[in-house]
């Protein structure tokens, strides 16, 4: 009696969304319609690291689907060249305008034939979606005449090709042909992919992850697996002291102190000054930034960052000193090294062994109380806390990425999450003990996921120990965000020995290359079958040496996105995209990307090379997805409120 209670109120509450027979019935109709449809492209891209440039034009070219439909439609009608024309107009539509006009003499004439094939572009690329969804899609004011254009039933093929000629002349007698370029080039994107996955790590080595999150913020459908370059800005942003200075690290060594004063108005000058005075006499040359176009930069600004690089590193210790010492939970002692230094004989102590030192100096440090800041420090360090908390565009930032966020993502048979999962060399799930509760596998990713939901809504108190947890999540050997024995940041600075820099990787890394544990990780999240597959991002691929992303016979694919120019030495390449549209996965190779004004002047695109293409037997339609299975449960829903209209059961409403 409770559940036909239940559903009879369900179903009133329904009735006043839709009022009678009719509107039940159209309904039905309409969603049925949809979930026959094609499957609209998904695309999933990892490791941005604030580069800009190559990231834009992958959104800009759909990863290779624009161009292949301008291949399928005009290949055996133009020239290649004219087609890599009509691809850069799409992708910089503005920018290739301003170029085109100077060049050419009869600009109506190439309105008119850059117009007709645009719009059988937007045609090829719009056809898996409903009218409804392609006009909401135009955001230019040109909705009803691209909609007819699109759409148009105008009698034979003579019949419409007459009635495009008039729409088109008389948008070019108006002079807004380049307005119209622009608003179907637009539309042609946004088309091109239905929804875009970014698994991680948008901060760190590029110039300007500022402009990448701007960029996302407009997208219209996506979603995001945090990275650990995110979780530790993340707690900078909500005032975590160690992750500050982490931040401004991580800036200071590649170069990048510009993101934090011109993109988020963070005033660094009081660390300079410090810097400067305290480190007068030092070259620090250990800590000069990694460049990768020396010509930008002259030797005294590289002097410059490197001592605000080795002053921000030897407060970061102490503060990580201080932070570890706070919670001996983390069990973390083994990164306690700055009191573990000699300076007098040039060494430290590091697992009971003697390592050579290659710095020794260090005015700040005391050596009866390794871990305390001096007056200055704490000054310093206060002053960026009370500028990073106060950065509204950084907390814009951060507040979207928490918002659009999470640890992991079930997303249409497909687990995307950016690192690893914890496990012992047996391949079960690791136990971790995590904020007094002993849990593994997925039990340890909904608690990951629960405290940081927990430290963002607590994140203004002045108790500062539950924000320490975004720390623990940025270096701790058994966080899924990192999953190496130690981060070797003191080691790769300060010891000579290079054995002792290697960081090993949690078992996962190398497990999860089984099928077997694939499966098994995969029915850990609820997944099983030939259509699942994880998705991971963080572990830079090294394609010249061999390495595959398609692992464990498929079930694993890695996408590390190989954006930051600091991996493509190592790598070979400049990473992966994956795309999932109607036909199945497919996975693609990328070459570095040059520069939007090669991209434009040149047309030279992102050449990409197909690793795996996994196509199914049959089209996939929505049915298949995740929406589709809503959509019919909807569905159901009004067929049973139909069956209550139709036996007056509950009455229509006009």
């Amino acid at each position: 009696m409770g559940n036909s209670y239940s559903k009879q109120k369900y179903l009133e509450l329904l009735s006043k969304e839709y009022r009678n027979i009719n509107e039940v019935t159209e309904e039905i109709v309409n969603l049925q319609a949809i979930i026959n449809l094609p499957k609209g492209t998904e695309m999933f891209l990892s490791d941005i690291h604030g580069e800009y440039e190559p990231f834009v034009h992958i959104l800009n070219n759909g990863g290779g689907i624009i161009k292949s439909k301008i291949d399928s439609i005009f290949g055996n009608s133009i020239t290649e060249k004219e087609r890599a024309t009509l691809a850069t107009l799409i992708y910089y539509p503005e920018e290739k305008l301003k170029l085109v006009k100077q060049k050419k003499e009869n600009l109506d004439e190439w309105y008119t034939i850059t117009l007709y094939r645009l719009i059988e572009v937007a045609k090829k690329i719009s056809s898996k979606y409903t009218r409804s969804k392609v006009r909401k899609a135009i955001n230019s004011g040109f909705e009803y005449v691209i909609d007819e254009l699109l759409h148009s039933q105008a009698g034979n093929e003579k019949d419409k090709e007459k009635y495009y000629k008039a729409i088109i002349k008389t948008i070019i007698d108006l002079k807004q042909a380049e307005n119209f370029i622009i608003a179907i080039s637009d539309l042609i994107k946004r088309m091109a992919i239905d929804h875009l996955h970014i698994l991680g790590d948008i901060f760190d080595r590029g110039q300007s992850p500022d402009l990448v999150i701007e960029k996302l913020k407009k997208f219209h459908s996506m979603d995001m697996q945090w990275g650990n370059h995110d979780v530790y800005w993340m707690g900078a942003s909500w005032g975590n002291k160690a992750c500050i200075a982490t931040v401004i690290r991580n800036c200071a060594r590649y170069n990048n102190i510009a993101i934090l004063e011109d993109g988020y108005g963070i005033n660094i000058r009081p660390l300079s000054t410090f810097a400067m005075e305290t480190y007068r006499e030092d070259a620090c040359l250990n800590f000069m930034p990694k460049v990768y176009d020396d010509n930008k930069y002259d030797s005294s600004d590289k002097v410059t960052i490197a001592k605000i690089h080795k002053a921000i590193t030897v407060i970061q210790f102490k503060l990580e000193g201080q932070l570890i010492k706070r919670h001996p939970e983390y069990h973390l002692d083994n990164r306690l090294l700055l009191d573990k230094m000699n300076l007098e004989k040039g060494y430290v102590m590091l697992d009971g062994k003697k390592y050579e030192l290659n710095d020794t100096n260090f005015p700040t440090l005391n050596p009866k109380d390794a871990y305390a800041l001096s007056s200055e420090e704490e000054e310093v360090i206060e002053r960026l806390c009370e500028s990073f908390k106060h950065s509204q565009k950084l907390n814009e930032h951060t507040e979207f990425i928490y918002q659009k966020g999470e640890l992991y993502t079930i997303f249409n048979s497909n687990l995307l999450f950016h690192a690893c999962i914890p496990m012992e060399e047996n391949g079960n799930f690791k136990t971790v003990e995590f904020l007094g509760k002993k849990v593994s596998g997925k039990k340890y990713f909904d608690l990951v996921n629960e405290t940081i939901r927990k430290v963002y809504v607590n994140k203004d108190e002045q108790d500062g120990n539950l924000l320490d947890i975004m720390w623990f999540l940025w270096i701790s050997p058994d966080s899924p965000f990192f999953g190496k024995n130690k981060m070797a940041t003191f080691e790769s600075y300060f010891i000579k020995d290079k054995e002792t820099h290697k960081e090993e990787k949690n078992p996962y890394y190398f497990l999860s290359n089984q099928e077997e544990i694939c499966d098994k990780v995969l029915k850990e999240f609820g997944l099983e079958g030939k259509e699942a597959h994880i998705v991971n991002g963080h572990m830079p691929v090294k394609a010249k040496n061999g390495e595959s992303p398609v692992r464990a016979n498929g079930k694993l694919l890695v996408i590390d996105g190989g954006f930051a120019k600091s991996y493509q030495v190592a790598t070979g390449n400049a990473g992966y995209i994956l795309s999932y549209n109607s036909n199945g996965l497919l996975l693609s190779q990328n070459k570095p990307f040059e520069s939007v004004e090669k991209a434009i002047k040149e047309e030279k695109d992102i050449i990409s090379e197909i690793v795996v293409k996994k196509t199914g037997i049959v089209r996939k339609t929505v049915g298949d997805t995740d929406i589709g299975r809503r959509l019919k449960e909807e569905i159901e829903d009004l067929s049973e409120l139909l069956k209550f209209y139709e036996s007056g059961q509950l009455k229509q409403m006009n």
